[in-house]
């Protein structure tokens, strides 16, 4: 079994910047990708962001493509969402995730206000 636990979500204004972490624990963290994935109330949980084993290589969501960087410090089993320029279309719960979906995180929750 994996664990993450995500925090850093928290209350915002527009134009803010925020940056979430997602701590693992319980399996080698580097023999994943690693995700993070939002979703709004009443709405499906879609993809924001992706970041190879190594942190080499990233991957984005248009939405969030330019604003948001995600990163992970192997040596401390972390993964980060570093996001910038808010706006109130962000406000979302956001959870982290191995890449194949397998382990979750029970999320944080980020609101901008406009």
């Amino acid at each position: 079994q994996m664990q993450l636990t995500e925090s850093g979500g928290g209350l915002v204004q527009a134009g803010d910047s925020l940056r979430l972490s997602c701590a693992a624990s319980g399996r080698t963290f580097t023999n994943y990708a690693m995700k993070w994935f939002r979703q709004a109330p009443g709405k499906e949980r879609v993809f924001a962001a992706e970041v190879s084993w190594s942190g080499n290589s990233t991957y984005y969501s248009d939405s969030v493509k330019g604003r948001f960087t995600i990163s992970r410090d192997n040596d401390k089993n972390m993964m980060y969402l570093q996001m910038n320029s808010l706006n109130p279309g962000d406000t979302d719960v956001y959870y982290c995730a191995t890449d194949n979906r397998e382990y979750w995180g029970k999320g944080t929750l980020v609101i901008v206000s406009s």
